[in-house]
């Protein structure tokens, strides 16, 4: 078993869609990542009638990680519905999640997302935000240039 499926069974073992109330729903995107020290978390999207209260299944499996490990940098991650990502959008974390993770690390530029399960093809946090417009804090708090 290779990581990809270890971390496809992780987040499949969420899938569980459900209405909570007539307005709000989870359960029905679910995410896997992996830390930097190798260790798997899980998430599930909580989504309601106003999207500004949504929480997105990859942003809650981030949250997961710091919260059980303090870390910040994701090595791999996969998210998905009701069945693998299988290429085109399919898996591709929304805009918000993006900017949350090059916020949280530099690092997280190089994580590989899973774009399509069946060929193992992925992509990088870098090549969906080439021009990231954090990178010159980034810069001046470390000094690197």
């Amino acid at each position: 078993m290779d990581i990809w499926e270890k971390l496809y069974m992780r987040a499949k073992a969420e899938y569980a869609p459900q209405e909570l109330t007539p307005f709000v729903y989870a359960r029905n995107v679910v995410c896997a990542v992996e830390s930097a020290s190798g260790e798997i978390f899980t998430g599930f999207c909580i989504e309601s009638a106003c999207g500004v209260m949504d929480l997105c299944a990859e942003r809650v499996a981030i949250l997961d990680m710091y919260k059980h490990s303090g870390e910040t940098v994701v090595k791999r991650m996969i998210s998905f519905r009701d069945r693998p990502p299988c290429g085109g959008g399919s898996g591709m974390p929304c805009g918000a999640c993006r900017e949350f993770l090059m916020q949280l690390s530099p690092e997280n530029r190089d994580m590989e997302i899973m774009v399509d399960y069946d060929t193992r093809e992925t992509v990088t946090l870098g090549r969906l935000m080439p021009d990231w417009w954090g990178g010159e804090r980034y810069e001046q708090d470390t000094g690197d240039k």
